[in-house]
């Protein structure tokens, strides 16, 4: 840790994670910043400017502290774009009937691009913003360097102890410990040894990462109450990140298809796939990833571009069936609350949750104590 004070832990630990597509607004991060936790805007796949409005949206309705959160480009898979076109193009082929079916055009030749990184590694420094985070990969040390000249907190997304160590060499001052059961996509970014099984509960591996590197760890991925907020703090968390928790407050800017969507019985569970992005990501499972699941490519951003046009015009038809519904795995539990409003009630659920592990300790030892009194020996509890 370098000394640079976070702003969140044990006394603000709500953290409203960065859900790129529009679900992340300046509404909505001024309002859970406002509220007492740390707010976040989504860089991805908004242009720089785009971004720097948004900012300047957030300092207009709060003076707390905020984050905005960049994708890291995967420059590696950029030099190996041209062996991904002929796979683009044949992905391409099969979604023509979905196109037709939409009534849209797919681009002819999607590429890779960086998601403006320059631009918006410049606009990060530029805006002093309070915390930079970052997804997809891990900044480099100059990057990291930068943006602590310019007073920002760095955090990083990982999946794995390994990439939380990588995040801590490179100088991030806090790491995001984001599990399997989290909506959206997958932040992984370094391979692992082949006997590795990531943990299905996210406590067990906020604790194996805990073990690895000293740097503050945030947990991510199906926290959706303030009991679930607890356990990763035993844990070993400093805060917790919650996505889907917020996708149905007012605030948030996901489609009213996907808001319904996640308290739809018909939608009964959620599955990773690749169909909509070409990268792995969680959301709620339907006819699209059904079909196509099993051809597309791993090949991002190129499936992403391929398909917005498609899942845009689903969203206007009122068509779930074809849209990517991203959710981790308690969107039943998701609430139709104003953010602030819904802050508040995880901090006193946190709270409640919190006394509720403290009391039977306490009940435990009064008993013991009465136990060696009846006895009226001198029997020591310990």
């Amino acid at each position: 840790m370098t000394g640079r004070a976070l702003p969140f832990g044990p006394s603000s630990p709500i953290i409203q994670a960065p859900m790129a597509g529009g679900a992340s607004t300046p509404a909505l991060a001024a309002a859970v910043s406002g509220a007492g936790g740390l707010g976040f805007l989504a860089a991805g796949y908004r242009t720089a400017q785009d971004v720097r409005r948004e900012i300047a949206a957030v300092r207009e309705r709060t003076d707390r502290p905020f984050g905005v959160n960049v994708f890291v480009p995967d420059f590696e898979a950029a030099r190996q774009a041209p062996g991904d076109d002929a796979a683009v193009a044949r992905y391409r082929d099969e979604l023509a009937p979905e196109a037709g079916r939409y009534g849209v055009t797919l681009p002819e030749a999607p590429g890779w691009d960086d998601d403006e990184w320059d631009a918006k590694l410049d606009l990060l420094v530029d805006e002093r913003v309070p915390v930079a985070g970052f997804t997809f990969g891990c900044p480099p040390p100059e990057v990291t360097a930068r943006l602590h000249d310019a007073g920002s907190v760095v955090m990083v997304m990982v999946n794995t102890p390994w990439e939380a160590v990588a995040a801590a060499d490179a100088g991030a001052d806090a790491v995001v410990v984001q599990g399997p059961g989290a909506g959206g996509h997958q932040a992984a970014f370094l391979p692992g040894p082949p006997s590795w099984r990531t943990p299905d509960d996210l406590p067990e591996l906020v604790g194996l990462v805990r073990e690895a590197t000293g740097v503050p760890l945030v947990a991510a991925g199906g926290i959706m109450d303030g009991a679930d907020v607890a356990a990763v703090l035993a844990a070993g968390a400093v805060a917790a990140q919650l996505g889907t928790a917020f996708l149905r407050t007012p605030e948030s800017g996901a489609h009213p298809v996907h808001k319904a969507a996640l308290a739809d019985p018909r939608f009964i569970r959620t599955a990773f796939t690749r169909a909509f992005s070409g990268r792995t990501a969680r959301g709620l499972a339907n006819r699209f990833m059904a079909e196509h699941e099993a051809s597309a490519p791993a090949c991002y951003p190129q499936v992403h571009h391929l398909t917005k046009g498609l899942r845009r015009a689903a969203a206007e038809h009122g068509d779930p069936e074809a849209m990517a519904l991203w959710c981790g795995e308690g969107y039943r539990r998701s609430r139709d609350l104003p953010a602030a409003a819904l802050v508040e009630t995880l901090t006193e659920e946190l709270a409640a949750a919190r006394n509720r592990r403290i009391r039977p300790a306490g009940e435990e030892r009064e008993r013991g104590l009465v136990h060696g009194l009846k006895k009226g020996g001198d029997d020591t509890v310990a």
